[in-house]
């Protein structure tokens, strides 16, 4: 792969878990990544550019995921993995960093090979 992937972190409000995971990853140079939240309220909602930009979506819930799919039908998605990590923590969070450092290299790994 000649280009970077661009991977998409999406949760509810983008605060907590999504700003974290982009924090923690911004200097990953396997990838480029992004946070967005769902809600209209977040600091970076989710626009129809941040879709069109990325190579992957990592929603943290599934209801995410099936808004994403509701909203946004009319585009040809890229691929959107549920990481399953609920609305528990705190920015920055030390297990949250943990939980969301093991689910996405195994993802990356996994979608990429990196």
């Amino acid at each position: 792969m000649t280009e970077r992937p661009h991977i998409l972190v999406v949760c509810a409000r983008n605060k907590k878990r999504s700003r974290t995971a982009e924090y923690i990853l911004k200097n990953d140079n396997r990838f480029a990544i992004r946070s967005v939240g769902l809600s209209v309220k977040s600091p970076r909602k989710i626009s129809e550019n941040d879709l069109n930009w990325a190579s992957l979506v990592l929603a943290m819930e599934n209801n995410h995921r099936a808004k994403i799919k509701e909203v946004y039908s009319f585009l040809d998605l890229p691929p959107i993995e549920v990481l399953g990590i609920p609305d528990d923590y705190e920015f920055m969070d030390a297990e949250l960093i943990e939980i969301l450092e093991d689910k996405i290299n195994a993802i990356l790994n996994e979608v990429f090979g990196i």
